[in-house]
């Protein structure tokens, strides 16, 4: 099953650190870039086959359709993963279930074993889909990467949800309770300090692309 891992998308944050605040060392620059929501093992866990090292998939790894049943019918997972629509329910209820199971149980480590289950509510095309990992020779960015730089495989999402909340986890280190959009809230805005504005108190310079 795929642990899932928010990779976020539109957003491009450098990091310039002058010499005259008297930082010194190799790296000038960080640049974050944050993608859209996809499980780690959607996205780069067939890549195990360039490194061993890698906690991604061997193809061994199934949901049942049902957690209910024991006999119930397996969905294996495979490196045939194509375009993706509709994608999977991300709301924090929906990976709740799929991630803790129906019940919520509070297991450590969790089941993860309700992803497919839970795809079968929308589709039961989308039930084979979430089981499905990109091949890394489709992905030769990230396989180039992969190959040159390092790959942590065990850094999970602030928040088994949506994209917004883990979004301002990474500006600010709180969703504010938040769990999904609140699009009233979002247009007020919300009260936690951010990233960008320590940034700017200590006088480094930063950017924001979308």
């Amino acid at each position: 099953a795929s642990k899932y891992f928010i990779i976020f998308l539109f957003a491009a944050l450098v990091l310039m650190a002058p010499t005259a605040l008297g930082i010194d060392g190799p790296i000038k620059t960080i640049v974050v870039l944050i993608m859209e929501n996809r499980s780690f093992d959607h996205m780069l866990g067939w890549m195990k086959r360039l490194n061993s090292e890698i906690e991604g998939v061997m193809g061994r790894e199934s949901n049942p359709e049902s957690t209910a049943h024991e006999s119930s019918p397996k969905v294996y997972f495979k490196d045939d993963a194509d375009f993706v629509d509709p994608d999977p329910s991300h709301t924090f209820e929906a990976v709740s279930e799929q991630v803790f199971g129906s019940s919520l149980t509070t297991a450590n480590p969790p089941p993860m074993n309700n992803f497919v289950q839970n795809a079968l509510s929308i589709s039961r095309n989308l039930s084979q889909t979430v089981m499905k990992g990109l091949k890394p020779e489709l992905i030769p960015v990230y396989t180039e990467l992969i190959k040159e730089f390092a790959l942590f495989d065990r850094w999970f999402s602030s928040l088994p949800g949506p994209t917004h909340p883990n979004r301002m986890f990474a500006y600010s280190g709180t969703s504010h309770d938040a769990t999904n959009h609140i699009e009233k809230q979002l247009a007020v805005g919300y009260p936690q300090k951010t990233i960008f504005e320590s940034l700017d108190e200590f006088g480094l310079s930063f950017g924001i692309y979308y």
